[in-house]
């Protein structure tokens, strides 16, 4: 069963892909996680999680839900992290979740996409983005392949700043870049209620028709940018930026 998260969609299509090629069961894990639904899931087939990577680990959001959800069934588990640069060290903190979890950890790939962390980068045009994903297919298709046979994804090489952007950066990156303070909306709300449906934690709320944000943020820019009027911002960095959503579907 292939298990995914999905903020604005890159993560959903590399999943769709890989359920496509092997012929497996997809899954969204929006809803679970917003309900806090934590129970028991039954594969018969090895585990694949399919998530965007945060500051170059798995989002905590996915592995808190991993955890304390039961995975019946096979014991194998792979893992496909869709990030807009690289991933790291993030391989490690897998091996230790495996461990933790009782399940054999049969590796984990990358797999370049657009960037969609508007907070920080700069996000792409959607020809860019449909140029990046056109370049992505072949990896997504080899990893498709290899996990339909069963083989072990190959281990990627670290060195000690990989080691330390996974480690020390992703442990100062939460608290200080993880929350909703800098999030405000434009008078270009049509209180669609849009970026309170997208919302993943609940963490957003509808007063007199206009979105306020909470304190359980995880920054998977859903409300940003799937608001139809691009009527979010994000401090001043999302000022004058194409909005990021998957343009491309299966």
């Amino acid at each position: 069963m292939i298990l995914f998260f999905s903020g604005t969609g890159n993560s959903e299509y590399v999943a769709d892909r890989i359920g496509k090629e092997t012929g497996d069961t997809v899954l969204n894990l929006f809803e679970k996680i917003r309900a806090q639904d934590h129970s028991a899931l039954q594969s018969d087939k090895p585990w694949v999680i399919v998530t965007p990577t945060y500051a170059w680990r798995m989002p905590r959001i996915v592995t808190d839900w991993l955890l304390k959800t039961e995975l019946k069934g096979s014991r194998d588990i792979y893992f496909v992290l869709t990030c807009g640069g690289d991933i790291r060290n993030a391989g490690a903190y897998l091996r230790r979740f495996c461990r933790e979890k009782g399940l054999e950890d049969r590796g984990c790939a990358s797999v370049l996409m657009p960037e969609n962390y508007i907070a920080l980068f700069k996000t792409p045009s959607e020809e860019e983005a449909l140029a990046l994903i056109e370049r992505a297919e072949p990896k997504i298709t080899d990893i498709a392949r290899m996990i339909k046979e069963r083989r072990i994804l190959p281990e990627q090489q670290v060195n000690g700043k990989d080691k330390i952007s996974s480690g020390l950066v992703n442990t100062v990156f939460y608290p200080l870049m993880v929350h909703a303070g800098k999030y405000y909306v434009t008078d270009a709300c049509i209180s669609c209620g849009l970026c309170e449906k997208a919302c993943p934690l609940g963490n957003i709320s509808l007063k007199e028709g206009k979105p306020v944000w909470g304190k359980n943020c995880t920054h998977c820019m859903a409300c940003i940018c799937r608001c139809p009027r691009e009527a979010i911002e994000y401090g001043k960095n999302s000022q004058g930026q194409p909005r990021y959503v998957c343009p491309k579907k299966l």
